[in-house]
């Protein structure tokens, strides 16, 4: 228990982010003493306060994620100064790219501790061009207001170091948002099917590589008999990468696919596959992977910053490049050509790799080295939590 109760806020662009990927954190906190205030646009996902008693949450309906109207984003500035100014926060943790600019913006002015979180780099960065440009500017503004920047892998921080978003002296890295390997663990097929199942999940955006998954499936089912491709992931309709409707449609009816929409236990989809794919353009730290790696599944994935970090080469899978999709069908057809003995070596590797390295134990030990950094540091070194 603190001494001083002091009050930690998140800040993000949606709920489900908040559900999705720091609850345990925010649980963490919870039952250390702390106060945690969460700030974001109410959505389906507000169930979350059901799960964590004695968090605060605050809507934030001025937050637009595709609004590039400027007077729209004075209103969600004046918006956070209206918020913090009330709240008083300690320190605030600002997630994904709007809170990050407007938000270490009003913390700046108010003289309030607070850090950047960049857990990817998103369509603006992925995609050159004028939104790009703005995009790389609004943050070296903002960012010069964070105390610290947090990035879920170390090319990210490189990047923003080397294009001098932030100075050299600013940036850690973390890994990842972590994952439960008691609730994440191997677990047997409910079925005795002999297909080589490929699990694809993911938003269904052209920068996760569902193309490029598709295109495979195509060549594969008529190279390998008895191979199935499986989707599981929602269209975001309001970001520019989203596949068409009628795209996702035409895939389905081809055969080429199975589409099994969204679930909110994506383990019971992840224990009937053989390998999870996710052919992504670049990552923060892809959690569909770590999930993956926490349930000992193999993994096919792309050479990129926070996909390659899952996957010792064929270790417990294979690395391809990306936009590949003739590279990815070969990688896939080669895991088709694995005994069962070599496959489930390949997933006992993805578990070990879990255990060492993505526990969200080890992901909530660093974060709570940033909030007190005189926890002991010998926190951070811990390689497993004893679960196997």
């Amino acid at each position: 228990m603190q001494s001083q109760r002091k009050t930690i806020a998140f800040v993000a662009n949606t709920t489900w982010n908040i559900f999705n990927f720091r609850l345990n954190i925010i649980r963490a906190l919870v039952d250390k003493g702390y106060r945690v205030v969460v700030i974001a646009p109410v959505d389906a996902y507000i169930r979350y306060l059901d799960q964590i008693e004695g968090v605060v949450h605050i809507e934030l309906p001025n937050l637009k994620r595709k609004s590039i109207n400027p007077l729209q984003d004075l209103r969600l500035l004046y918006r956070f100064l209206q918020i913090y100014k009330r709240v008083q926060p300690d320190l605030v943790f600002h997630y994904t790219i709007k809170p990050n600019i407007f938000g270490n913006l009003a913390a700046g002015i108010l003289g309030i501790k607070s850090y950047g979180v960049i857990t990817g780099l998103g369509y603006s960065f992925l995609h050159k061009g004028f939104l790009n440009k703005i995009t790389s500017r609004l943050y070296r503004f903002s960012l010069h207001y964070a105390d610290n920047v947090l990035f879920e892998n170390q090319e990210d921080l490189q990047l923003f170091q080397d294009l001098q978003i932030i100075p050299k002296n600013k940036g850690l890295h973390i890994n990842g948002c972590g994952v439960d390997p008691g609730r994440f663990r191997p677990m047997s097929s409910r079925t005795t099917s002999s297909s080589n199942i490929y699990l694809f999940i993911g938003r269904l955006l052209y920068d996760k590589g569902i193309r490029e998954f598709v295109e495979a499936a195509h060549y594969v089912q008529k190279s390998t008999a008895n191979t199935e491709c499986w989707v599981l992931g929602e269209v975001d309709e309001e970001n520019p990468s989203a596949i068409p409707k009628d795209v996702l449609l035409e895939w389905i009816d081809s055969g080429v696919i199975r589409y099994f929409g969204t679930s909110d236990d994506v383990r019971q989809v992840i224990r009937e596959v053989d390998c999870v794919v996710l052919p992504s353009y670049r990552e923060g730290l892809s959690k569909v992977l770590l999930e993956a790696l926490a349930m000992g599944k193999p993994i096919i994935t792309t050479d990129t910053a926070g996909c390659r970090e899952t996957v010792l080469h064929g270790k417990n899978g294979f690395l391809v490049p990306v936009q590949d999709a003739d590279a990815l069908a070969l990688a896939m057809d080669t895991f088709a050509l694995l005994s069962r003995e070599e496959r489930r070596a390949m997933g006992q590797h993805s578990r070990k790799l879990a255990l060492e390295r993505y526990t969200d134990k080890l992901v909530v030990r660093q974060y709570m080295h940033v909030i007190d950094p005189q926890l002991q540091s010998h926190l951070l070194n811990s390689s497993s939590d004893k679960v196997v």
